[in-house]
């Protein structure tokens, strides 16, 4: 996800900004059709312009600034983004159905429209508390022949910096550490923007597991600067792979690619990478981005882990990725490799997360 790193392109600019009204103007006309008795025609004409000038000099400002208005303004604009993208899709949805009763002549305003701002409510409580609860531990067992057991933890798509305080991020360290596991894999779009970017690597550096910590990066790694954030990854003692490979000293191997997207990897990359390994030994290969399952299942790979999607972030949200992706969330199996997609640690930019929670995978192999 990537707001033309913001907002660089007028055209990308133009299409954001009508996007955003549009979707503010149609929830202000529900409401006008739903209550239009309460008179709110003016203002829901008036306020979607405001509220989207608001959100996007949010969104801009907070990228130069810093300060605890800057913490607050970012708050308030992605947050009010995310609600407004649930409230349009609560209202076109009561729209939709509003239309279909229409057809059999039939009125369903007088009871749509409470029901309307009833649902409009529970989603965000849920989305908030999703948001800003901490992550999940999620355990996932998985069988892998000739194998030896281990136990793996998986952080992806953590965004930390302006959007997630080093004490939420703690927290969730705090989890880790408890499962005690064996090795800890990084899969991208660890370091957003914002301060303290040292005291987040000196925190993830104090994880420590018997095995190693090793990461790949993801599209935000070089939105926001490759050699920041390569320097995150060298303070925070991750073994970065970018195209390479790296034994573990239980022999397992572990294969690593630059993100596919924003690096233009290709299938032949990935396919040459996993060949070049000791097919006598487990293979474990980490992809920010889920694509390639195939060609890296056909080539020998035993184990696959991806992020990226955020599993949608905000439902119905998942659709749109789904487009994009085939795999959006949670476990397949691609021949004979197992593949792991997360919805990652935290979230990108808005802070919310509704019917697609937040977690920490812990991956027990042979256990």
């Amino acid at each position: 996800m990537r707001l033309s790193t913001i907002f660089g392109d007028n055209m990308f600019l133009a299409v954001v900004t009508f996007v955003l009204w549009g979707m503010q103007a149609v929830t202000g006309a529900w409401l006008f059709i739903a209550f239009p008795r309460l008179g709110w025609k003016i203002p829901f004409g008036v306020l979607p312009v405001l509220l989207t000038a608001f959100i996007l000099f949010g969104m801009s400002y907070t990228r130069t600034h810093g300060g605890a208005f800057t913490g607050a303004l970012y708050y308030a604009a992605y947050t009010w983004f995310g609600l407004v993208f649930l409230a349009f899709c609560i209202s076109a949805g009561c729209v939709l159905v509003s239309w279909i009763f229409q057809l059999f002549h039939l009125s369903a305003r007088t009871w749509l429209g409470p029901l309307s701002l009833a649902v409009t409510a529970l989603a965000f409580a849920l989305a908030l508390w999703g948001g800003f609860s901490t992550p999940r531990v999620k355990r996932i067992q998985l069988t892998i022949p000739n194998a030896p057991k281990m136990k793996i933890a998986l952080i992806s798509d953590s965004h930390l910096g302006m959007g997630v305080s080093l004490s939420r991020f703690d927290k969730a360290l705090k989890k880790i550490e408890q499962e005690n596991p064996d090795v800890v894999f990084l899969l991208g779009d660890i370091f957003e923007y914002g301060p303290n970017m040292s005291a987040y690597a000196k925190r993830l550096k104090q994880l420590n597991p018997p095995l190693g910590v090793y990461g790949v990066f993801g599209n935000h790694e070089y939105y926001v600067g490759y050699d920041q954030s390569k320097t995150l990854f060298r303070e925070a003692g991750v073994r970065l792979l970018e195209n390479e490979t790296a034994e573990l000293s239980n022999g397992v191997r572990v294969a690593g690619v630059k993100d596919a997207r924003t690096a233009r990897i290709t299938a032949r990359d990935v396919t040459a990478l996993i060949k070049q390994t000791d097919k006598q030994k487990t293979l474990i290969f980490l992809s920010h981005t889920p694509v390639y399952a195939e060609e890296s299942a056909a080539a020998g790979a035993d184990l696959m882990f991806s992020g990226h999607t955020h599993n949608g972030q905000i439902f119905p949200f998942k659709y749109l990725v789904k487009l994009q992706f085939p795999r959006v969330y949670g476990l397949y199996e691609v021949d004979r490799m197992k593949f792991y997609i997360t919805s990652g640690m935290f979230y990108w930019g808005i802070p919310l997360r509704f019917l697609a929670p937040s977690e920490i995978p812990i991956i027990e192999v042979n256990q």
